[in-house]
């Protein structure tokens, strides 16, 4: 096994994370923001009032997204195990 082919499977890892952890923290963080400039506005300083559109939010991107997720990870798991026998060598 090569310095390159480290490279390259540690570049697809992580790319591989980025692409299925942006969705759902990128929607986490638009609903915080959201929320936080409504509590600025109305005054309302409730620390528990960001946590359930939050949640929210999150568990309805993770239900419209979660069969892309699983399939792009099954894809990426199946690039690895057929790139075992080139490492063995």
């Amino acid at each position: 096994m090569t310095i390159d082919q480290i490279v390259l499977l540690m570049r697809g890892g992580i790319l591989q994370v980025l692409k299925l952890t942006a969705p759902v923290l990128g929607s986490a963080l638009i609903v915080g923001l959201l929320v936080a400039i409504f509590q600025a506005t109305t005054s309302i300083q409730e620390q528990t009032l960001t946590f359930l559109p939050k949640l929210v939010i999150m568990l309805l991107i993770l239900a419209l997204l979660g069969g892309w997720m699983f399939t792009s990870l099954s894809g990426y798991t199946i690039q690895i195990f057929r790139l075992i026998p080139q490492f063995a060598s």
